[in-house]
């Protein structure tokens, strides 16, 4: 209940009430208002500090940070030698020992006084390392214990006597400003709904040296953003995690800020005195509308078949995969290899004792359809640009579900789409994308294809989409099958979709009877286990019995025909434990899905509750339920609030984690039995993927201050932009790096403490660096989950009627003629939009990303150059513009030489 009561020690702000000075300096580096005074108004422009957080430091960047008055931590960006060793401050010795200068090798300075240094500590991690080039980038730090605390708005100084550590004209200094920028500090980047449970953690991992602490730490404020005015107090309480069985357990002192009593909408900084203030985030009642609408874009952004244009966003491609896919052939050799490559390990299951799938000519339902067929549409499946079948269904089953049950999402036509303002529910409009494609998938037997692909090769890595490869359809098998067949009944037999699409709902269904005649035939000629044959891992987990548990349960809900009803008891237990992935993953998969469906089928109209078997009906709801009270338990016993499993730390692992995936299933148990605790574990796995984690960290893309820009993505492989599409989800939980071609084992190795210490470990919230890493690539069924409940969120705020599709937008500044050299500031026009209160992303052509209200462009050699804007307001609404022009030479008597070419993807 802790979540629904304001702190006792909570002060609401008095026109009296004390004002925080504002440190001086820029967030973005050359972005900047010269026109405004930043007590104006309480717009991001009026937070501070001396960063752009946008940007990623080079190699040699240095910096002194005060975490509280008695531990500063000196940072130094780093590479390697070509033996194979940090060019400096190499302090790991061959045995993984540290051999850490001496305290009074440092000489520490406040105001000119002299201060002790009590203790030093170290860690290590790689910073960068981008895939297609080897650029990396080590992010060093140095902790220094003092013997007694800097007085606060202290000018720090730290030097070096001996000059073995770094150069004399390398400064170490910083203000120990009250309103300094804290990495200690984590808040919700994006913000906060103000009738909503707000919280924000405190702590900080300092290697060697271990946590910060933070115990003689009592109280945080609230301060507006643009005049550093207190409007809010309230007590700082632990918040410890549990379940890490290493010897020195991680994060133990960490604290948590909870300010839920607060609701004065406005832009503020979480402070917390002797430690600094936060990053700026809203309290607003746009937030949830901000991430559903993130959301949406990320969907819009995966969309095949189709193009992706202004003013929707700034991420364009023309319309990709259009020509039809192949049937292949024993001819298709590529084919061969992936199916031989990918069903190896089917004997390993002795349950599959059809023949492996290791060829078209081995699989036991042969193609009927050949030549080319038609599959365009859909959503690319992930960071690459094929589409699983299986994955299509789970995206399919997530938003028609969200729109029937969820109160009020099925509503929402505003999420900044194109279909956006059309009179019917854009979490429909995003289904039935899925659905058409999904019914092209179809083969003249009713079986469906496993999935399209590309020809010749396994990922089209080196093209953005519209420049995509042949692509070929894989051979049908009954899990996928089982699967198609319960996505489309299921949008079949939704009262909203049927009102709204009633031709799509009625084909779908007529689709999905002639599918389930597939499988029946199938199961009649080989067995049940005999009819499966794998492919890949999906649909693997449980054979095919999950999808035609769910097939089954959709089937009976569109027809109400007993037949489907009775093969769904005899063959499906919720309460089972053989239906949980590892047998403690509840609703996984399709297993999930058909729990959903008949829990809900009364509340959404699909039948009476009278034609439900009560036994089964109760035990879908308590296996609902027994999730989401799990999910709200992890999440309460994570340290920074997400639902991070017991059973995933017990065994010192991580990966493909994505805080969606829990708070989706704590929104269904919601609509059961609206816990406290449920929407509490909601929000926290929510702000933790905004940045509420020790990394600062925002996992979605296109929100937050700072940003991931090396996403397993294809597009973002490709294009010519430093940052990746808007609304892409990243795994925010990770085991460690992986071994990439351009470093090989180098990003793990270079770790310290390392990763796999048996006993004091680098802790795993921390474990962040911007590279390349399969175990945070997303699907689009993340995306859809994600979409679902911010959707769910969104439509209990005012912004649910709000209308929204997209607004046109213009940059101007730009002179007539640009020479090279020149420097000039750009601004952002967005008709009927103040641009005032949004966060304005800039990137330029061989220039570091900023935020800022007006970016400063210095025009590069003369050649072909680019502006890009993308302007993100507190509710999530979204303005792009894209500026092309050409530089020329500030010589009137230009040399005869070709122009240098634009990088394909500004560094």
């Amino acid at each position: 209940m802790k979540w629904f009561i304001a702190p006792l020690l909570a002060l609401v702000c008095t026109t009296a009430a004390p004002v925080i000075p504002l440190d001086r300096g820029l967030i973005a580096g050359e972005v900047t208002r010269e026109d405004d005074d930043p007590a104006d108004d309480a717009s991001t422009t009026a937070f501070q500090t001396e960063e752009n957080s946008l940007e990623m430091p080079p190699v040699g960047t240095h910096r002194l940070r005060i975490l509280d008055l008695r531990v500063l931590e000196l940072i130094l960006v780093t590479t390697e030698r070509p033996e194979g060793r940090p060019e400096a401050w190499d302090f790991v010795g061959a045995d993984r020992k540290l051999l850490l200068p001496e305290p009074g090798r440092f000489r520490v300075t406040a105001n000119g006084t002299r201060r002790g240094v009590k203790a030093v500590g170290f860690k290590r991690r790689v910073l960068y390392a981008p895939l297609l080039r080897r650029d990396l980038r080590i992010g060093n730090a140095l902790y220094l214990e003092l013997d007694g605390p800097v007085p606060e708005g202290a000018a720090v100084v730290v030097e070096n006597p001996d000059g073995t550590l770094w150069k004399p004209a390398t400064r170490f200094e910083a203000s120990a400003g009250a309103l300094r920028l804290s990495p200690v500090i984590h808040v919700n980047q994006v913000g906060y709904v103000p009738a909503f449970p707000k919280t924000a953690m405190v702590g900080y991992y300092l290697g060697s040296l271990g946590e910060l602490d933070l115990s003689a730490l009592r109280v945080f404020r609230l301060v507006e953003a643009g005049t550093g005015r207190v409007a809010f107090e309230g007590a700082l309480a632990a918040r410890r995690d549990h379940g890490f069985p290493y010897a020195v357990a991680p994060y133990q002192r960490v604290l948590e800020a909870d300010f839920s009593g607060f609701r004065t909408p406005g832009e503020f900084r979480l402070v917390v005195p002797g430690l600094g203030a936060s990053y700026p985030f809203w309290v607003h009642d746009g937030v949830a509308a901000a991430f559903a609408r993130t959301y949406a874009l990320g969907l819009y952004h995966q969309r095949c078949g189709a193009e992706n244009a202004l003013p929707f966003t700034r991420f364009v491609h023309a319309p990709c995969h259009t020509a039809p896919a192949e049937v292949p052939t024993m001819a298709f050799r590529q084919v061969q290899r992936e199916l031989t490559g990918e069903t190896r390990n089917a004997r390993e299951n002795p349950r599959h004792t059809a023949p492996p799938l290791r060829d078209v000519s081995s699989c036991l339902y042969p193609f009927i359809r050949s030549g080319r067929v038609d599959v365009a549409g859909g959503h690319h499946d992930a960071g690459d640009y094929s589409k699983y079948t299986i994955n299509s269904a789970r995206l399919i089953h997530d938003l028609v579900f969200a729109a029937d049950a969820f109160p009020g999402a099925g509503d929402l036509d505003n999420l900044g789409l194109p279909e956006s303002g059309d009179g019917k529910s854009d979490l429909l409009q995003i289904a039935r994308w899925e659905t058409d494609f999904l019914v092209k998938m179809q083969d003249a037997d009713g079986g469906f294809f496993f999935l399209v692909y590309p020809r010749d090769r396994a990922y089209e890595n080196n093209v953005l989409p519209d420049k995509g490869d042949p692509q070929v359809v894989f051979p049908k098998t009954t899990a996928v099958t089982a699967a198609a067949v319960a996505a489309l009944a299921q949008a079949a037999s939704s009262p909203r979709f049927q009102a709204q699409f009633p031709a799509a709902a009625a084909r779908y269904l007529e689709r999905a009877r002639r599918g389930w005649e597939f499988l029946e035939q199938a199961r009649a000629k080989y067995g049940s286990d005999g009819s499966y044959q794998k492919i890949t891992h999906y649909g693997d987990t449980f054979l095919h019995d999950d999808e035609l548990a769910w097939a089954a349960t959709e089937l009976y809900l569109a027809t109400g025909d007993r037949r489907f009803h009775d093969r769904l008891l005899a063959q499906f237990d919720p309460a089972d434990p053989r239906t949980r992935r590892w047998s403690w993953v509840r609703l996984f998969d399709a297993y999930g899905c058909a729990i959903r469906s008949y829990a809900f089928a009364a509340q959404t109209g699909r039948i009476t509750r009278d034609r439900l078997d009560p036994a089964h009906l109760a035990k879908c709801r308590r296996e609902i339920l027994a999730c989401g009270a799990e999910q709200a338990e992890r999440a309460a016993s994570c340290a920074y609030g997400t639902s991070f499993p017991f059973e995933t730390k017990r065994v010192r692992s991580a990966g493909w984690y994505f805080p969606a995936e829990p708070a989706f299933d704590l929104a269904v148990a919601e609509q059961i039995e609206p816990r406290p605790a449920f929407r509490a574990a909601i929000l926290g796995n929510l702000a933790y993927e905004a940045g509420t984690n020790p990394c600062n960290m925002t996992f979605l893309t296109g929100l937050g201050w700072r940003r991931e820009r090396e996403v397993v993505h294809q597009y973002a492989l490709n294009d010519r932009r430093v940052l990746p599409p808007s609304g892409i989800p990243i795994g925010s939980i990770q085991g460690g790096f992986m071994d990439l071609e351009p470093y090989k084992r180098e990003l793990g190795q270079l770790t310290f403490p390392p990763d796999g210490d048996s006993d004091n470990p680098y802790p795993f919230y921390d474990r962040w660096g911007d590279s390349f890493n399969v175990t945070t690539e997303f699907v689009a069924a993340i995306q859809s989950r994600g979409l679902a409940f911010t959707a769910h969120l969104m439509a209990q705020t005012p912004l649910k009627n709000q209308p929204w599709r997209a607004a046109p937008a213009t940059l101007v500044g730009i002179p007539h003629r640009v020479t090279a050299g020149r420097r000039f500031t750009v601004a952002l026009q967005v008709e009927g939009l103040d641009p005032k209160p949004a966060r304005v992303v800039w990137e330029v052509a061989g220039q570091e990303p900023t935020i800022g209200l007006t970016c400063s462009v210095t025009a590069g050699p003369a050649h072909h150059q680019w502006i890009e804007a993308e302007a993100q307001w507190p509710d999530g609404r979204r303005a792009f513009a894209v500026q092309e022009f050409e530089v020329s030479s500030p010589d009137p008597q230009p040399q005869a030489h070709s122009p240098r070419p634009i990088e394909s993807r500004a560094r």
